[in-house]
């Protein structure tokens, strides 16, 4: 590609005030009056200062400007351009939003935090954002560390984390998120927490699961669900949450003497190969070959405390490569074990399978920082945690928007997404009292959009 002009040919000039960068806004705040996202903030958060007043219009602005891809809250004047202020009602200056979120204090989040599940249930039932939740439904529970930069920051702490597969400690603050997911649906975000950056990673996840399985259930999760973590949740406050909720769990277990026992008892004609990276099917003996493998047996956890519990103990071993040079045999295989807790009813490959499946919160953790969550833009913690939760519900209403558009878009990344349906141009026109908006000749992504404008805006139906 290359300019048909001259440089010395091109001038430019910012003075068209009926252009917009980011039309793709219109449905999908559309969409968020339908199911009352700020009416559903004002109703928990009890604002307290005037700096906290209208919380539902402010709520509602910051999530926009996360659609559009702010990630900081000088980005949040993406709003103001052009003719956005013809287009929306509400559009602050990044001061004011800034202000509004410095407003509030630890309840004030968790207020939010309600509010924010209480918009997940509405787009649920707006929106085919879960289906097949009345069959069976995921509840996956992890969390990251966001680094963080200053000294300014309350919370902020050195915590471990994992820096191209290597463990590192990092000064930063440390999300705990759950998410909601089926087998067909792309996870939605449940319910979230921030917590300092030194905190353990099952810190507070008891009463998370808690809360992520009553949004869960009001999201339309009337099946089973089943809970998945990774070894740090592993524990046994976790598991009596699971079981109390009447909810299956699947966790894994970090390794102990006991667990190591449990597992060397197992018969070694008990192992299974199982469907691994570079697993080959033999049509002969229609299994697979391997160098993974699974077997369970029974397994008692937690014995010295109150949450003991007796559960199935499925084990998945991995076989290392061979050490020895090239051209040597070794002498026997080496193996690496992964065993998780569960108490579900599926055969021995089927648990591990879905065990497995925990990694889908990997892809929500990236589109979190690959957009709103790049940073942490306060110095307040409480501040930080609003704009965690209202990360939350942006990336929720641009997967309800998605949804909506088509299969491909309902699983597509919130990059995509925001690309190719959020930041298209428009400029705005005026004719018989209705306003128009026209939109690039040949957008490549022109058939989703208009199928997502259509259904957000469809005329309502007649009596």
């Amino acid at each position: 590609m290359r300019l048909l002009h001259a440089r010395r040919a091109v001038d430019a000039v910012f003075d068209e005030a009926n252009l917009v960068s980011c039309a793709g806004l219109v449905p999908v705040m559309s969409l968020a009056e339908q199911v009352d996202l700020a009416g559903l903030v004002t109703s928990r958060v009890r604002p307290d200062l005037s700096t906290g007043s209208n919380p539902g219009a402010k709520a509602a602005a910051v999530v926009a400007g996360m659609a559009a891809g702010a990630d900081s809250i000088d980005d949040l004047d993406v709003l103001r351009h052009g003719g956005m202020a013809t287009l929306f009602a509400g559009v602050y200056a990044p001061s004011t939003l800034g202000s509004f979120l410095r407003f509030f204090t630890w309840g004030h989040a968790l207020q939010l935090e309600a509010a924010a599940r209480d918009l997940l249930a509405a787009l649920a039932a707006a929106t085919p954002l879960l289906p097949g939740a009345g069959r069976q439904a995921y509840v996956d529970v992890d969390s990251l560390l966001r680094r963080v930069y200053g000294h300014a920051k309350q919370g902020a702490a050195f915590g471990h984390a994992k820096v191209g597969g290597y463990s590192a400690r990092l000064r930063g603050l440390s999300p705990l998120v759950a998410t909601i997911s089926t087998t067909t649906a792309a996870p939605v975000i449940a319910t979230t927490r921030l917590r300092g950056g030194n905190a353990g990673s099952a810190r507070g996840a008891a009463s998370l699961i808690r809360q992520a399985i009553a949004t869960a259930r009001a999201c339309g999760a009337t099946g089973p669900i089943l809970v998945r973590a990774d070894s740090a949740f592993g524990s046994g406050p976790v598991a009596a949450a699971c079981r109390n909720a009447g909810v299956n769990f699947s966790l894994t277990l970090q390794s102990n003497p006991k667990l190591r026992t449990a597992i060397a008892s197992i018969d070694e004609t008990a192992w299974t190969p199982v469907r691994y990276p570079g697993a080959v099917f033999d049509e002969e003996t229609g299994g697979w070959i391997s160098e993974a493998e699974v077997a369970e047996t029974v397994y008692t956890a937690f014995e010295s405390t109150r949450y003991k519990i007796t559960a199935r103990l499925v084990v998945r071993r991995v076989k290392e490569r061979n050490p020895a040079p090239e051209g040597q045999e070794a002498l026997f295989p080496l193996w690496r074990y992964h065993a998780f807790l569960t108490d579900t009813t599926e055969s021995t490959v089927d648990a591990d399978l879905t065990h497995r499946g925990h990694a889908i919160v990997e892809q929500v953790f990236a589109d979190l920082i690959d957009g709103p969550l790049a940073h942490l833009p306060s110095g307040r913690f409480a501040a930080n945690a609003a704009w965690l939760t209202l990360a939350a519900m942006s990336h929720n209403l641009l997967r309800a928007a998605g949804c909506l558009t088509s299969p491909r878009y309902a699983t597509a990344r919130a990059a995509t997404i925001r690309r190719q349906l959020i930041t298209i141009p428009a400029r705005l026109a005026r004719r018989a009292r209705r306003l128009i908006l026209h939109l690039p000749t040949h957008w490549p992504w022109q058939q989703p959009w208009q199928t997502l404008f259509d259904r957000v805006h469809a005329p309502p139906a007649t009596a």
